[in-house]
């Protein structure tokens, strides 16, 4: 079988793209000149000329293509990828070729159930502040790939998905895994599967150092984790804070992209926190991440809203809720249903001893909600069809003050285009029920 190892190799060759996203689209333009012909298939080709629908011959073409880059929403496992392979067809991905043919010792790639695209930002950002230029490229939205974007130069940090994972058979010299919990059940199948594919990112071929926290979910799975393997400790010395990071998970967010950059700069830690603390006030925190949207001042009391959109997994939102341990708090969740398990996040809920309410969207939210009845029925719920329903009953409840989180649990996509058009609609819902 085929077998390429670089966009070099593509010449010649009736090349697939399936998938033709924001991915797929960045790969047509890298190959179009290279391979002898494309095919572009989608499942939603929408009206984009020249995209066959997968369901109406677009798969009949790809069986007919020597390699199929595929994009990282169609899962890898999926019966039609596998029928594919099992044709003679190499599936594989841009971001892998891509790896193959850039020099490696200028790549950090960072992946985990939460914190990469935070950790992303941080390592560019402390490179630019050691006068090193960097890229934040990958999953944020910027294919390293995409010929529109100049990557001859600076180091080139790279957010990579768990779908992504499963794809990429040579490693960057420096691997980056921020956490390790639940996510994409229905991408990946089961927690295990999903824990192994995202772990297999340090697993790939090539030299490389592999950064995680010192955690004891990274310890009792070391025998899966490849390269020179480097537990990193939490930061204790308020660097998080000082970049208006809210968090404890943030400490060790700030710990590794501290560690792997000063590994890679040649310069010690504590110079390089010279150098970041003196331009700390210049880093802009991503949008949904626990982002202070709104702060509300009446009757002596207030109340905080914060955008933790991008929080689609229980983890995720389970370490936004210790945040604000302290704080009254309504919490909104729910989204697009995946599958996954809510107990978890219904005992961290459960466990707060500050006024806490519940209120649920999608059909995500109804399971968050149940889950909640059944392990604390003591908290109250709400179901709600709407963001703007949403806040009003926040707002209602919070009437002494506290904190109205908008930390889902899961997927934007049953309503939303993405998790930003998700954020954006709290944020206009915070301002029109004010």
């Amino acid at each position: 079988m085929f077998q390429p190892t670089g966009f070099a190799d593509l010449a010649g060759k009736r090349v697939g793209i399936f998938g033709y996203g924001v991915e797929g689209r960045a790969t047509e333009r890298r190959v179009r000149d290279i391979a002898h012909s494309l095919v572009l298939v989608d499942d939603a080709p929408q009206q984009h000329t020249g995209v066959l629908s997968s369901s109406e011959g677009g798969l009949d073409a790809l069986a007919h293509c020597d390699v199929v880059l595929k994009s990282p929403g169609i899962p890898r496992r999926r019966p039609d990828v596998l029928d594919l392979e099992a044709r003679g067809v190499t599936v594989t991905s841009a971001l892998n070729l891509w790896l193959h043919d850039i020099e490696r010792s200028r790549v950090v790639a960072v992946t985990g159930t939460k914190g990469k695209s935070t950790t992303t930002s941080l390592s560019a950002f402390f490179f630019e502040c050691l006068d090193q230029p960097a890229l934040a490229l990958g999953n944020l939205g910027r294919p390293p790939y995409d010929p529109l974007i100049d990557t001859s130069k600076g180091q080139l940090i790279v957010e990579v998905s768990s779908f992504q994972c499963v794809d990429i058979t040579i490693a960057p010299e420096s691997v980056v895994v921020t956490s390790l919990g639940s996510d994409h059940l229905d991408w990946h199948g089961s927690l295990e599967q999903y824990q192994r594919d995202k772990l297999s990112l340090t697993r790939a071929a090539g030299a490389h150092r592999t950064y995680v926290p010192e955690l004891p979910v990274f310890r009792e799975r070391a025998g899966e984790l490849g390269g020179d393997v480097h537990f990193v400790e939490a930061d204790v010395t308020g660097l998080a804070q000082a970049l208006n990071l809210l968090g404890s998970h943030n400490d060790a967010n700030v710990a590794l992209a501290l560690r792997v950059v000063a590994d890679r700069a040649g310069v010690t830690h504590e110079e390089l926190r010279a150098k970041i603390l003196a331009r700390a006030s210049t880093f802009i925190p991503l949008p949904g991440r626990l982002t202070l949207v709104s702060r509300e001042q009446a009757h002596g009391f207030v109340i905080d809203f914060v955008d933790d959109g991008l929080a689609t997994s229980v983890l995720a939102t389970i370490a936004a809720l210790r945040v604000f341990d302290a704080h009254p708090l309504a919490l909104i969740v729910g989204g697009f249903d995946r599958g996954i398990e809510y107990d978890e996040l219904a005992r961290a809920i459960g466990e707060r001893r500050v006024p806490t309410t519940v209120i649920a969207m999608g059909e995500a939210g109804r399971r968050i909600m149940t889950s909640v009845h059944e392990t604390s029925p003591s908290v109250e719920t709400h179901e709600v069809a709407s963001m703007f329903e949403a806040v009003t009953n926040a707002r209602a409840f919070l009437r002494n003050g506290g904190v109205v989180l908008l930390s889902p649990a899961a997927p934007s996509f049953d309503v939303y285009k993405d998790w930003r058009e998700r954020s954006a609609d709290f944020a206009t819902c915070v301002k029109t029920t004010d």
